[in-house]
Protein backbone atom coordinates (compact mmCIF):
# COMPACT_ATOMS: atom_id res chain seq x y z
CA UNK A 1 0.00 0.00 0.00
CA UNK A 2 2.94 2.36 0.52
CA UNK A 3 4.11 2.22 -3.06
CA UNK A 4 0.36 3.48 -4.26
CA UNK A 5 -0.79 5.81 -1.59
CA UNK A 6 0.05 9.57 -1.98
CA UNK A 7 -0.04 12.30 1.01
CA UNK A 8 -1.20 15.91 -0.32
CA UNK A 9 -0.78 18.95 1.69
CA UNK A 10 -2.96 21.43 0.23
CA UNK A 11 -1.49 24.97 0.97
CA UNK A 12 0.41 23.94 3.90
CA UNK A 13 2.13 27.15 5.41
CA UNK A 14 5.02 26.37 7.92
CA UNK A 15 7.95 24.77 7.07
CA UNK A 16 7.95 23.02 10.22
CA UNK A 17 4.96 21.24 9.82
CA UNK A 18 6.18 20.00 6.43
CA UNK A 19 9.42 18.74 7.98
CA UNK A 20 6.97 16.52 10.71
CA UNK A 21 4.60 15.32 7.88
CA UNK A 22 7.98 14.06 6.34
CA UNK A 23 8.92 12.70 9.59
CA UNK A 24 5.54 10.86 10.33
CA UNK A 25 5.70 9.30 6.62
CA UNK A 26 8.89 8.43 7.06
CA UNK A 27 7.87 6.43 10.13
CA UNK A 28 4.95 4.46 8.59
CA UNK A 29 7.10 4.02 5.44
CA UNK A 30 5.12 6.04 2.97
CA UNK A 31 7.63 8.29 0.70
CA UNK A 32 5.08 10.14 -1.62
CA UNK A 33 4.48 13.78 -1.15
CA UNK A 34 2.44 16.24 -3.04
CA UNK A 35 2.15 19.63 -2.31
CA UNK A 36 0.10 22.08 -3.56
CA UNK A 37 1.18 26.07 -3.65
CA UNK A 38 3.29 25.50 -0.75
CA UNK A 39 4.87 28.51 1.04
CA UNK A 40 8.19 29.11 -0.64
CA UNK A 41 10.45 28.52 2.57
CA UNK A 42 9.01 24.15 2.23
CA UNK A 43 12.60 23.29 1.77
CA UNK A 44 14.17 25.96 4.60
CA UNK A 45 16.56 24.73 7.46
CA UNK A 46 13.38 24.52 10.06
CA UNK A 47 12.02 22.11 7.66
CA UNK A 48 15.17 19.80 7.46
CA UNK A 49 15.78 19.97 10.93
CA UNK A 50 12.31 18.54 11.64
CA UNK A 51 11.78 16.25 8.79
CA UNK A 52 15.86 14.86 10.30
CA UNK A 53 16.45 11.84 8.37
CA UNK A 54 12.83 12.37 6.53
CA UNK A 55 14.18 15.15 4.53
CA UNK A 56 14.09 12.99 1.51
CA UNK A 57 10.90 12.76 1.28
CA UNK A 58 10.38 16.18 0.98
CA UNK A 59 13.69 16.48 -1.56
CA UNK A 60 11.52 13.92 -3.69
CA UNK A 61 8.04 15.90 -3.33
CA UNK A 62 6.05 17.00 -6.14
CA UNK A 63 4.90 20.32 -6.38
CA UNK A 64 1.63 21.56 -8.11
CA UNK A 65 -0.11 24.67 -8.73
CA UNK A 66 -3.71 23.44 -7.82
CA UNK A 67 -5.12 20.01 -6.02
CA UNK A 68 -6.69 19.31 -9.79
CA UNK A 69 -3.18 18.89 -11.42
CA UNK A 70 -2.27 16.97 -7.73
CA UNK A 71 -4.98 14.61 -8.23
CA UNK A 72 -4.66 14.00 -12.44
CA UNK A 73 -3.38 10.04 -11.84
CA UNK A 74 -5.09 9.50 -8.95
CA UNK A 75 -8.50 7.74 -8.77
CA UNK A 76 -9.14 7.52 -5.50
CA UNK A 77 -9.16 10.52 -3.47
CA UNK A 78 -9.61 10.92 0.61
CA UNK A 79 -10.38 14.65 1.81
CA UNK A 80 -9.86 15.56 5.55
CA UNK A 81 -12.44 17.70 7.10
CA UNK A 82 -14.78 18.94 9.77
CA UNK A 83 -16.98 20.42 7.13
CA UNK A 84 -20.14 18.94 7.39
CA UNK A 85 -22.09 20.11 4.70
CA UNK A 86 -25.41 19.33 3.16
CA UNK A 87 -23.89 17.12 0.66
CA UNK A 88 -21.08 15.46 2.59
CA UNK A 89 -23.13 13.03 4.99
CA UNK A 90 -21.36 9.73 4.91
CA UNK A 91 -17.41 10.33 6.79
CA UNK A 92 -15.23 7.30 7.37
CA UNK A 93 -13.05 7.32 10.59
CA UNK A 94 -9.60 6.79 10.40
CA UNK A 95 -9.87 2.97 10.83
CA UNK A 96 -12.94 2.96 8.45
CA UNK A 97 -10.89 4.73 5.77
CA UNK A 98 -7.78 2.21 6.64
CA UNK A 99 -9.96 -0.74 5.69
CA UNK A 100 -11.43 0.72 3.11
CA UNK A 101 -8.01 1.59 1.68
CA UNK A 102 -6.46 -2.03 2.40
CA UNK A 103 -9.17 -3.88 1.30
CA UNK A 104 -11.12 -1.78 -1.69
CA UNK A 105 -8.49 0.26 -3.08
CA UNK A 106 -5.23 -2.23 -2.14
CA UNK A 107 -3.95 -1.65 -5.59
CA UNK A 108 -5.42 1.72 -6.66
CA UNK A 109 -3.52 4.93 -6.80
CA UNK A 110 -5.33 6.60 -3.77
CA UNK A 111 -4.00 10.11 -1.80
CA UNK A 112 -4.73 11.33 1.30
CA UNK A 113 -5.74 14.89 1.09
CA UNK A 114 -5.04 17.49 4.03
CA UNK A 115 -5.95 21.43 3.74
CA UNK A 116 -3.82 24.51 5.33
CA UNK A 117 -3.22 24.66 8.97
CA UNK A 118 -5.60 27.41 9.69
CA UNK A 119 -8.48 26.62 7.72
CA UNK A 120 -8.30 23.19 6.00
CA UNK A 121 -9.38 22.09 3.03
CA UNK A 122 -12.18 24.12 1.26
CA UNK A 123 -15.49 23.19 -0.49
CA UNK A 124 -13.94 23.11 -4.23
CA UNK A 125 -10.93 20.82 -2.64
CA UNK A 126 -13.30 18.56 -1.18
CA UNK A 127 -15.26 18.77 -4.73
CA UNK A 128 -12.09 16.90 -6.21
CA UNK A 129 -12.31 13.86 -3.58
CA UNK A 130 -14.78 11.07 -3.57
CA UNK A 131 -14.63 10.13 0.27
CA UNK A 132 -14.49 12.25 3.34
CA UNK A 133 -12.50 10.94 7.04
CA UNK A 134 -13.10 13.07 10.03
CA UNK A 135 -11.08 12.54 13.30
CA UNK A 136 -13.36 12.81 16.33
CA UNK A 137 -11.54 15.45 18.14
CA UNK A 138 -12.91 17.37 21.33
CA UNK A 139 -15.72 20.11 20.57
CA UNK A 140 -13.34 22.41 22.69
CA UNK A 141 -10.39 22.12 20.37
CA UNK A 142 -10.99 20.14 17.11
CA UNK A 143 -8.11 21.22 15.19
CA UNK A 144 -5.07 19.24 14.87
CA UNK A 145 -1.56 19.78 14.13
CA UNK A 146 -1.01 18.45 10.32
CA UNK A 147 1.59 15.82 11.11
CA UNK A 148 -0.56 14.85 14.27
CA UNK A 149 -3.48 14.21 11.89
CA UNK A 150 -1.64 12.55 9.54
CA UNK A 151 -0.03 10.29 11.74
CA UNK A 152 -3.17 8.90 12.79
CA UNK A 153 -4.23 8.14 9.52
CA UNK A 154 -1.08 6.57 8.53
CA UNK A 155 -0.92 4.62 11.90
CA UNK A 156 -4.71 3.12 11.23
CA UNK A 157 -3.43 2.16 7.53
CA UNK A 158 -0.18 0.72 8.54
CA UNK A 159 -1.77 -1.83 11.25
CA UNK A 160 -4.99 -2.79 9.24
CA UNK A 161 -2.67 -3.65 6.25
CA UNK A 162 -0.18 -6.86 5.65
CA UNK A 163 2.41 -5.16 8.05
CA UNK A 164 -0.05 -4.99 10.81
CA UNK A 165 0.27 -9.01 10.99
CA UNK A 166 3.86 -8.17 12.37
CA UNK A 167 2.32 -7.00 15.42
CA UNK A 168 -0.67 -8.25 17.63
CA UNK A 169 -1.92 -7.96 21.54
CA UNK A 170 -0.93 -10.67 23.63
CA UNK A 171 -3.54 -13.31 23.52
CA UNK A 172 -5.68 -13.48 26.84
CA UNK A 173 -4.03 -16.56 29.30
CA UNK A 174 -6.08 -19.45 30.21
CA UNK A 175 -6.72 -19.17 33.94
CA UNK A 176 -6.65 -21.61 36.81
CA UNK A 177 -9.48 -23.76 37.60
CA UNK A 178 -11.46 -22.85 40.75
CA UNK A 179 -10.06 -26.49 42.72
CA UNK A 180 -6.85 -25.19 41.75
CA UNK A 181 -6.85 -21.81 43.06
CA UNK A 182 -8.50 -22.90 45.95
CA UNK A 183 -6.02 -25.63 46.80
CA UNK A 184 -3.54 -22.79 46.48
CA UNK A 185 -5.11 -20.62 49.09
CA UNK A 186 -5.19 -23.98 51.51
CA UNK A 187 -1.67 -23.99 51.29
CA UNK A 188 -1.20 -20.36 51.59
CA UNK A 189 -3.26 -20.10 54.89
CA UNK A 190 -1.80 -23.29 56.16
CA UNK A 191 2.55 -21.81 55.57
CA UNK A 192 1.69 -18.11 56.45
CA UNK A 193 -0.10 -19.13 59.86
CA UNK A 194 2.68 -21.54 60.44
CA UNK A 195 5.08 -18.57 60.29
CA UNK A 196 2.77 -16.04 61.77
CA UNK A 197 2.14 -13.66 59.36
CA UNK A 198 -1.52 -14.53 59.63
CA UNK A 199 -3.02 -14.28 62.78
CA UNK A 200 -4.26 -17.85 64.00
CA UNK A 201 -7.39 -16.68 65.63
CA UNK A 202 -8.50 -14.94 62.15
CA UNK A 203 -6.34 -15.96 59.22
CA UNK A 204 -9.28 -15.24 56.62
CA UNK A 205 -9.17 -11.47 57.54
CA UNK A 206 -5.52 -11.33 55.71
CA UNK A 207 -6.16 -13.95 53.19
CA UNK A 208 -8.80 -12.03 51.57
CA UNK A 209 -6.64 -9.61 50.73
CA UNK A 210 -4.26 -11.99 49.07
CA UNK A 211 -7.75 -13.55 47.37
CA UNK A 212 -8.75 -9.29 46.17
CA UNK A 213 -4.79 -8.99 44.62
CA UNK A 214 -4.48 -12.58 42.41
CA UNK A 215 -8.38 -12.62 41.72
CA UNK A 216 -7.54 -9.35 40.02
CA UNK A 217 -4.36 -10.12 37.86
CA UNK A 218 -5.85 -13.45 37.15
CA UNK A 219 -3.95 -17.02 37.76
CA UNK A 220 -3.21 -19.17 35.26
CA UNK A 221 -2.23 -22.93 36.14
CA UNK A 222 1.38 -22.14 35.74
CA UNK A 223 1.09 -19.03 38.72
CA UNK A 224 -0.55 -21.30 40.80
CA UNK A 225 2.02 -23.48 40.65
CA UNK A 226 5.07 -20.92 40.88
CA UNK A 227 3.11 -19.42 43.91
CA UNK A 228 2.52 -23.03 45.52
CA UNK A 229 6.29 -23.83 45.36
CA UNK A 230 6.73 -20.66 47.49
CA UNK A 231 5.00 -21.46 49.48
CA UNK A 232 6.51 -25.31 50.13
CA UNK A 233 10.04 -23.55 50.02
CA UNK A 234 8.50 -21.51 53.19
CA UNK A 235 7.59 -24.83 54.54
CA UNK A 236 10.48 -26.35 54.50
CA UNK A 237 12.50 -23.02 55.35
CA UNK A 238 10.35 -22.87 58.79
CA UNK A 239 10.83 -26.92 59.39
CA UNK A 240 14.51 -26.48 59.64
CA UNK A 241 14.50 -22.99 61.56
CA UNK A 242 12.48 -25.12 64.03
CA UNK A 243 14.60 -28.36 63.78
CA UNK A 244 17.67 -26.14 64.52
CA UNK A 245 16.37 -24.52 67.14
CA UNK A 246 15.70 -27.33 69.44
Amino acid sequence: MTDNLSIVLVEPQGPINIGSVCRAMMNFGFTNLRLVNPTKHYKSLLAKKMALSAFSVLEKALVFNDLKSALSDIQIAFGTTRRFGKYRKNFFTPSGAALKINKSYHDTNCALVLGPEDTGLETKDLDLCQHFITIPTHEAYPSMNLSHALSILLYEISIKSDAGVNFFNPAPKKLADGDEIEQMFDHMKESLVNIDFFDRQNPDHLLRTFRRIFGESGLSSRDVRILRGLMSRIDWTEAQRRKNSL
